[in-house]
């Protein structure tokens, strides 16, 4: 059996991370999450390898020209964000699902790639929430605007989904994505 590939996409603050973190801690089914590639420096507590792979622009640049990522896209109107094509193929043909918490523009490109993903878009139950959260998260101001200015675009695109959750009370949501998450296994033929 072909492991299922999720995509989760929604915009900074809607708590797409979290869900997926927490899902991870009851999915009977075996799943991983992509770790993604980004030119971002690391926020207080992130690990290399774990949270993301934090490389150069020149780096990514490099990965980028030789064909080595998935999808790739500059984000928040500064850093490039990228998927590995080791981070996917080898784990799904071991059974193991992946789910890629991506942008919606990584989305789309990887949906042209595996129209067979199941995609999910993940956002807050209100637009003040946002900001509430990337604040609460230590964003710096300057951020906390271009994340805003990202999400207003990545909201109009939520109908390209697969399933969107509003995520308004965080254990109903981990709940709900779990289910979604485990339906995929039974359509891919497993237990």
């Amino acid at each position: 059996m072909i492991g299922p590939l999720i995509i989760v996409s929604g915009p900074a603050g809607g708590g797409k991370t979290t869900v997926v973190g927490e899902v991870l801690k009851i999915c009977a089914k075996p799943i991983r999450v992509a770790v993604t590639a980004t030119t971002r420096s690391p926020r207080p507590g992130e690990v290399e390898g774990k949270n993301y792979h934090f490389w150069t622009r020149e780096k990514f640049q490099t990965e980028i020209a030789s064909g080595s990522l998935l999808e790739y896209a500059v984000v928040h109107e500064s850093d490039y964000y990228g998927t590995p094509v080791s981070e996917v193929d080898a784990y799904r043909r071991q059974g193991v699902g992946v789910i890629l918490i991506i942008d919606v523009q990584g989305a789309e490109q990887v949906r042209r790639i595996y129209p067979e993903a199941f995609s999910v878009f993940i956002s807050a139950p209100h637009d003040d929430e946002y900001r509430l959260r990337l604040e609460k998260r230590g964003e710096q101001p300057d951020s906390i605007e271009k994340r805003l200015r990202t999400a207003k675009r990545e909201l109009t695109r939520a109908g390209e989904y697969s399933a969107q959750l509003v995520n308004d009370e965080l254990t109903e949501t981990v709940r709900k994505m779990n289910r979604l998450i485990e339906a995929q296994f039974h359509q891919a033929g497993g237990t």
